[in-house]
């Protein structure tokens, strides 16, 4: 890819996220960033839970790592599949009966 091209894309990408966070962030405040003055539902939560914990990298390199250790790799992600739902199901719900923020406060 042309270099011009890439910083191109990539200086647009940037002012596109700088000029929606400025429209989104008036008339907010840092409970309104961190809690979305608690009016998300907690399936909404729990789906935010688990994707900021897959990314883009996740999905090109288990492909190879499983690939690479014959499966093995396989039962790590069956463990977290099961998390996930563990999260999903029990924590989120726990943490809204309880009006809780993060695992911290709960400790």
């Amino acid at each position: 890819m042309n270099t011009t091209l890439a910083l191109s894309i990539l200086l647009v990408y940037f002012a596109v996220l700088v000029t929606v966070s400025i429209f989104t962030s008036r008339n907010a405040d840092t409970n309104t960033f961190f809690t979305a003055n608690k009016q998300s539902p907690w399936y909404l939560v729990a789906f935010a839970m688990i994707g900021t914990t897959i990314s883009g990298v996740t999905f090109i390199s288990v492909p190879g790592e499983v690939g690479n250790s014959g499966w093995t790799y396989l039962q790590f992600l069956l463990g977290n599949f099961v998390g996930y739902w563990i999260v999903a199901l029990v924590l989120v719900p726990l943490y809204y009966r309880l009006q809780l923020v993060s695992i911290y406060t709960y400790l």
